[in-house]
């Protein structure tokens, strides 16, 4: 019963990472951060990568090693919900973006600036001025990049499935950085979107593939920093996640450019708010199961 509980919740977690991925600004590393099954994936993601390289250097035998190592019972359901998750919230996410977009902007919006709270309180006590400097320099870096216009690319072509698909999963990988924008800014988000809707399993392929590529080259290097350079990988973490705001700022020209706030004032602040809200929720509760049933919150 215990088991089922903990596969329940972890496919829950799944669930919403799987909703983030889909969400341009928000990114399903920082979901994964605040609901606690960060490390596990990445530790799990290693260790897959592991077992592939280990059966074409040393063939079947040397793959046991790794593959005890991988957490499967935070991995499998994480997954199923994940898989949920990007198929619901395409589906219900798509008109509600395209017919309500400062309203949804302003809840992500809510929610990314209370989950900043995730990687400064693992810094902890070990923040610094060079800390300080790191996560304002990445945070600078970020906030440039989302203003940049948006690539204009042959979106039709297959070719170009594969390599945007492995930059957008570093998205899963490093908090702040959302993998729908990345999208969006190669002018694949659309065609993406529209895949997952239409079940373009030819298309689906071609990006499961260049995500699971992209995967093994950066997690290994991700594991490596969090391992040996925990604090700076966190603060430039921080600093990715200020500088992503930028791109849910609720009031948008049709280039992406900034614009003064109008409208609905009261009701945005109050729908930023709510996000803000379930954020530290999410975090509680998160804490809570951490204190009372760690191995239960896939840590």
């Amino acid at each position: 019963m215990t088991n089922f509980v903990g596969a329940v919740l972890n496919a829950i977690r799944g669930f919403l990472i799987g909703l983030a991925e889909i969400v341009p600004g928000v990114s399903g590393g920082t979901i994964a951060l605040i609901v606690g099954v960060y490390r596990a994936l990445i530790r799990s993601a290693a260790s897959l990568v592991q077992v592939v390289l280990s059966g074409v250097r040393s063939g079947p035998a040397a793959m046991r090693g790794p593959w005890r190592q991988v957490s499967w019972p935070v991995v499998l359901p994480v997954a199923l919900g994940m898989v949920t998750g990007i198929f619901l919230g395409a589906w219900f996410l798509e008109p509600v973006l395209e017919n309500y977009p400062i309203h949804t902007r302003a809840v992500f919006a809510g929610l990314i600036l209370a989950s900043l709270w995730v990687p400064i309180q693992m810094v902890g006590s070990g923040w610094s001025w060079l800390l300080g400097l790191a996560a304002l320099a990445s945070s600078a870096l970020v906030f440039v990049a989302l203003g940049l216009p948006g690539a204009t690319v042959p979106s039709d072509s297959l070719l170009w499935v594969a390599p945007a698909a492995a930059l957008a999963v570093c998205a899963l990988v490093l908090p702040g950085v959302s993998g729908s924008y990345l999208l969006l800014t190669l002018g694949m988000y659309e065609p993406t979107l529209s895949a997952v809707n239409d079940r373009d399993y030819a298309y689906l392929g071609v990006f499961v593939l260049g995500a699971i590529f992209g995967l093994g080259v950066f997690v290994t290097a991700l594991q490596w920093l969090l391992a040996n350079h925990s604090s700076i990988t966190l603060a430039i973490m921080t600093g990715l996640m200020v500088g992503s705001l930028r791109a849910l700022w609720p009031w948008q020209g049709d280039g992406g450019e900034l614009l003064a706030p109008e409208g609905d004032v009261l009701v945005v602040g109050g729908l930023a708010l709510g996000g803000f809200l379930l954020v530290v929720l999410l975090i509680a509760v998160e804490r809570a199961l951490r204190r009372s049933q760690p191995e239960r919150a896939g840590l």
